[in-house]
Formats: C-alpha cells, structure tokens, sequence
C-alpha cells in the first residue's frame, strides 16, 4: 500500500471484468498487456487495483490459474471480487483455492477512505442471484457505522448496482445514503456507465472480456476531499495520462456546497499525472486562457495551481507533460454558482446515469448482458 502523504485522497486502477477462458484469447494476452502497462507507469503512484468479479467465464481452476498468472507480476496490491460466472461450478471453492485470495468482505483504510470489498454472489442461488446475505449486510453496516465515526469517507466496491440485488436492495441504499458513501465502483454491465444519485457516485467499467463497444482498457478512479473522479483509458493510446481530481466535474457533483464542487471566485485544480518516462510539467486553463503553471504539491503526486473561477459554468483542461515530451489532455465541465442539481431517482440502479460522454468513452448506449447487448 502507498504511504506517501497524500492527506485525503485515494486512488485506484479498476480493470474490466476479464471472462478468461483460454490463453490464447485476445482478452488473456490484453489483461497481460494491461499489467504491463500498470507495472511501467503507475506502481508506486496508485494505492490499490480492482478486479470487480467475472474472472473466469466459467469458473473452473484452469481459467482462475490464468488469472493468477496475470496477476503474479503485478506491482500494485491487487484487491479481487467474485461474479456470478466465477461462482458457476455452484460454489466459490475454485476462486478461493486457486487465487489465495482473502475471504470476504473485507475493510481496508486508504487515506482517510473505508474501502470495503463484497461478495454479492454467495449468498445466492447461481448466476446472477445477487444477494448480500443477512450476516454481510450487517457487517456492512457496522463498518460504515465505524467508517463514520472515524470521519472516514466510504467507498464499496461490488460485483453489480445495489437495485440488481434480490433481496433488500432498499435497505443496502439506506445505508450507503445514510453514511454518504463516496463511490461505489462495480462490474457486470460490460460498458463503461457513471451514475450520480446526488450522493453517491456509481461506476462501471468496460469488460476486458466481451466488449460490445469501444476498444479495451482500463480506467482510473480517484476521491480527493470527496470529489469524485473518473477517466477511461483505452490501452491503444499512449503515455502520459492526466486525471483531474478537483473540481468537480459537473455531472459528478454530489455535494454543491462543498469546496471546489461548485465553484466560486478563487478555486484550486489539482491533478494526478503518470507516466514511466515521469511527469515533468502540469498546466491548466480556463477555456482558452492562458496555460497556467501547475506546481507538484511536496511529497505527493499531485499537481495544483490556484485559478479565478468566471461567474458561470466553464471549461478547465489539465495537459501534462513527461520527460519524454510526450503531452496529455484532461477537459471537464466545471459548474459556476448558478448551478441547480437535477431531479434523481436514487434508488441505486442506473436511472441516475450521466448519459454519453464520448470524451471519457462513455456511449451511453448500454450494450451489455444485464440492458441492451447479448445474453453471453
């Protein structure tokens, strides 16, 4: 686990569902390139990776030692989920015996962060019967309970949304509402997808296994004070990458008086940028100002420059640079002090997606096993 003094922020790598079935599979021999690319530009500089379930397509030993072949060289503490395709054989023997990996649920504290890791498929029936369990849902509870007594933030981490559970759903959301989870960051669905319930952020990734839409990847996620922050990478393109991790981005508000969600008058960006050649220069600017130096905050990753916010909502890109001189771009839409949160469903399903946002790779049109692609 990182230990640099990053104050209260977290930061995490969540791989696509993989669906290993053989190693000659392209989603195999993408998983080992994904590592790679994890090992040369992010180990040392994220705090923990994420497999959120679907390991192996059919959950038998042969598929789950290819996955522990991947991940045997990984230089980032791997956190790994069951789904319901690892739970086929009808139990998760396989799973546990051949990955070595921790029974769950399990509690980890990351800056200032509870991150608990479910199981949502052994309490079920087979397939996707998603139960938490009475016993879980308990545990659950005592540790956000702890989580805010410690004046920690929470993050869940899940093989699917609350509302695909089978039994309480209700009461698993009044819990993440009553203690403010941050994020809850899932599997299953195949397709990139963020939903905000004005409290909670929901996140999926695209599978590294059974893609319906856009290329494979991978993408980074990140809390700092409570603000929320995703972006997916496609594995095709290159180093540096830049996340920013405040402001918010409009469509991720969920707490409008908090500082640097909304923005009024004086502001600060921060970032995070990585890359293996090393990040050497981070600027921001408001649409097409001037860029503006961004300096690295001491003994962390982060970079942060001090901006005036126009009296309306506006543009913020972040480009970083690395020794290489190789650049990347973040834009976001920053909202002004007019802003006014829509209606939301809250009921911890997709009905409070963001909808497209092309430039993050999200299409917004849902192909996947559990809306509008295949059956798999």
């Amino acid at each position: 686990m990182s230990t640099e003094l990053n104050g209260d922020l977290v930061r995490w790598v969540h791989f696509g569902d993989l669906h290993l079935t053989s190693e000659n599979e392209t989603n195999y021999q993408d998983f080992l390139t994904i590592v790679e690319h994890v090992n040369a530009n992010l180990a040392g500089q994220i705090d923990f990776a994420i497999l959120p379930g679907d390991n192996a397509d059919d959950g038998t030993d042969e598929q789950f030692r290819l996955v522990k072949h991947a991940v045997e060289g990984l230089r980032v503490p791997l956190h790994i989920l069951p789904g319901d395709h690892d739970r086929k054989p009808g139990s998760l023997d396989a799973f546990y015996k051949v990955l070595a990996v921790e029974r769950l649920p399990k509690a980890i504290t990351v800056s200032g962060h509870r991150c608990l890791f479910l199981d949502i498929v052994s309490a079920g029936s087979g397939g996707p019967d998603f139960r938490l369990g009475s016993d879980q849902i308990l545990w659950l509870e005592h540790e956000l309970s702890a989580a805010e007594r410690a004046r920690e933030r929470s993050v869940v981490f899940m093989h699917a949304y609350p509302a695909d559970l089978r039994e309480n759903p209700e009461q698993v959301r009044e819990l993440f509402v009553r203690y403010r989870v941050a994020a809850v960051d899932m599997g299953h669905t195949h397709y990139n997808e963020l939903a905000n319930d004005g409290r909670t952020i929901y996140a999926t990734t695209r599978s590294t296994g059974q893609i319906e839409e856009g290329p494979v990847g991978f993408s980074l996620v990140a809390i700092d004070r409570g603000i929320v922050s995703w972006r997916f990478k496609p594995l095709e393109t290159p180093w540096p990458f830049v996340l920013i991790t405040s402001p918010a981005d409009r469509r991720l508000i969920t707490n409008p008086f908090a500082a640097n969600q909304v923005t009024q008058d004086h502001f600060d960006v921060r970032a995070l940028a990585w890359s293996g050649q090393g990040i050497v220069a981070c600027s921001c600017r408001i649409e097409d100002g001037p860029w503006l130096a961004m300096s690295r905050v001491p003994e962390t990753r982060s970079w942060q420059c001090g901006c005036e916010a126009p009296h309306r909502d506006f543009d913020l890109s972040v480009r970083a640079t690395d020794a290489a001189g190789n650049s990347d771009v973040e834009t976001i839409r920053v909202a002004g002090g007019s802003y006014c949160a829509p209606r939301r469903k809250a009921d911890g399903s997709d009905a409070d997606t963001i909808g497209a946002w092309p430039e993050n790779h999200i299409f917004g049109t849902q192909l996947g096993p559990n809306r509008n692609g295949k059956k798999w």
